[in-house]
């Protein structure tokens, strides 16, 4: 019995292992490929990249929708980003491969559009802050639709640690895409709802 009880200990710990592993990629290789891109913005292309960004209310504008994450307006820009992306990204993927790339693509789509549709004429919105924000709202109303206690404690946890950033949701800067923001927490906060409906649903 010891021994069965060692053994599938030890597996547990090999798939925890092998899971951290995967997490660790993942979010390793999109902080170092957006780092890569602003390199090379900044060294060879002199800012041209982020021409790539989202450009409201123009058709080519629209590939923004896709590229936007992965451009910066500048190193501090990146910098600001890098940290919360990896907290509460990885906050998000503790929920399972799955649920962090819904998250992913609901927040990049609807902070993209509402960049698209809502920004300044003649703007360009670049960043990977309107995913940070979809992490958070995810993470804030999954508390609200799953009424777990742990989900509670993380949303409580997420929010005393970057509650601060709601404010970015507001149009209180010039030169800050608040569009991005509220829709990629909106984006973030149908994505809980979703996965809450479906988990229940499976449930049942």
């Amino acid at each position: 019995m010891n021994y069965l009880n060692n053994f599938r200990a030890s597996e547990r710990g090999v798939a925890a292992s092998r899971t951290l592993k995967t997490q660790a990629i993942i979010l390793g290789g999109f902080i170092l490929l957006i780092w890569l891109l602003e390199l090379v913005d900044w060294l060879i292309l002199k800012g041209a990249l982020d021409s790539w960004g989202v450009q409201p209310r123009t058709l080519e504008g629209l590939r923004g929708v896709l590229f936007m994450p992965f451009l910066h307006g500048g190193f501090g820009h990146l910098l600001a980003n890098t940290i919360p992306f990896i907290i509460l990204g990885w906050l998000v993927m503790l929920g399972g491969l799955p649920q962090f790339f819904v998250v992913v693509a609901l927040t990049m789509f609807f902070s993209g559009m509402g960049a698209w549709l809502f920004g300044s004429t003649n703007s360009v919105h670049v960043g990977s802050s309107g995913l940070i924000f979809g992490f958070f709202g995810f993470l804030l109303t999954r508390a609200f639709f799953e009424r777990s206690i742990s989900s509670i404690f993380l949303a409580v946890f997420v929010f005393l640690l970057y509650g601060g950033i709601l404010l970015g949701t507001l149009p209180l800067r010039a030169g800050v895409s608040w569009q991005g923001h509220l829709f990629g927490f909106l984006g973030g906060a149908l994505a809980a709802y979703l996965l809450t409906k479906r988990r229940r649903q499976t449930v049942t």
